[in-house]
């Protein structure tokens, strides 16, 4: 199955553009969110100690996580550096290429191919894909030569003028005038599932973003968590792309974020640009 199979129900609030979760909202007369279950109240003096005390603890926890860092050089008692913080960059230098706008040029390791599939979910989950001269582009900059014509029959397929017009973009997938289209795929995380010297099968965690901004349309932006497995082969030089799935989650519970407009949402997409992600 091809990274495009999930879109043919997009329409339907599925794929990437799953339809979000409502939180349940207690009604306010209740005087109590937890609907009467918190304890009665304590001494304010009590609480504010109870604050003092979480926020001491934090101020200290972040100085011993920040300990030394603002020596590059610092070591430990054997003279070698101190092993870097779990939340730390790491991974080789990023890509420095691009093919049609796509990063390109990844090293010939586990960390490259974790890096080729990331830049290549994303790019293979872009608005470009809904656009057939774009798509064509997209898909031939990613794909190992053996599997072109598969997968450009497949994604043609997928994003077909049924599903175009369920979406409400017109035949070049173009968004109706006053209202922008969104669609783009931001991986959060990558893991080797299996590899050689010239495969790799990576999987690719993914938050994405989907639907239509405007105040008329029944297509809003949603968001959706989904993991793209891609198996990729070592080819001209680089990483390329033989085969994707995917399938729906990890999905974590929806914060109580307020929900914004859809002129901010627009402009937040034209506005805010993509990344290059590596390993």
């Amino acid at each position: 199955m091809s990274l495009g199979d999930e879109h043919g129900s997009r329409g339907d609030n599925d794929g990437y553009g799953g339809s979000g979760q409502t939180r349940t909202r207690y009604p306010d007369s209740a005087g109590d969110p937890y609907g009467g279950a918190r304890r009665g109240g304590r001494s304010s003096s009590r609480s504010l100690i109870t604050v003092v005390g979480v926020v001491v603890l934090l101020i200290a926890a972040i100085a011993f996580a920040n300990r030394g860092g603002g020596d590059s050089g610092s070591s430990d008692g054997d003279g070698e550096r101190a092993e870097a913080a779990p939340t730390a960059a790491s991974g080789e230098q990023p890509v420095q290429s691009k093919a049609g706008g796509i990063p390109t040029g990844y090293a010939h390791d586990e960390q490259g191919a974790q890096s080729a599939a990331a830049n290549y979910a994303a790019a293979l989950g872009s608005d470009g894909m809904f656009n057939a001269s774009k798509r064509r582009e997209i898909v031939k900059t990613v794909a190992a030569p053996s599997a072109l014509d598969k997968l450009q029959s497949g994604f043609a397929a997928d994003y077909s003028a049924a599903l175009l017009k369920r979406i409400g973009l017109d035949e070049d997938g173009n968004a109706p005038s006053g209202s922008t289209f969104v669609n783009r795929t931001l991986p959060a995380g990558t893991k080797v599932t299996s590899s050689s010297a010239d495969a790799a099968t990576v999987e690719v965690w993914c938050n994405g973003l989907f639907g239509l901004t405007g105040e008329s349309t029944t297509n809003p932006v949603t968001s959706s968590w989904f993991t793209v497995t891609m198996k990729l082969s070592w080819s001209g030089d680089d990483w390329k792309v033989l085969e994707t799935s995917q399938k729906t989650g990890p999905t974590p519970v929806n914060g109580d974020n307020p929900i914004s407009g859809a002129d901010e949402i627009g402009k937040a997409v034209e506005e805010f640009g993509g990344f290059t992600y590596a390993r």
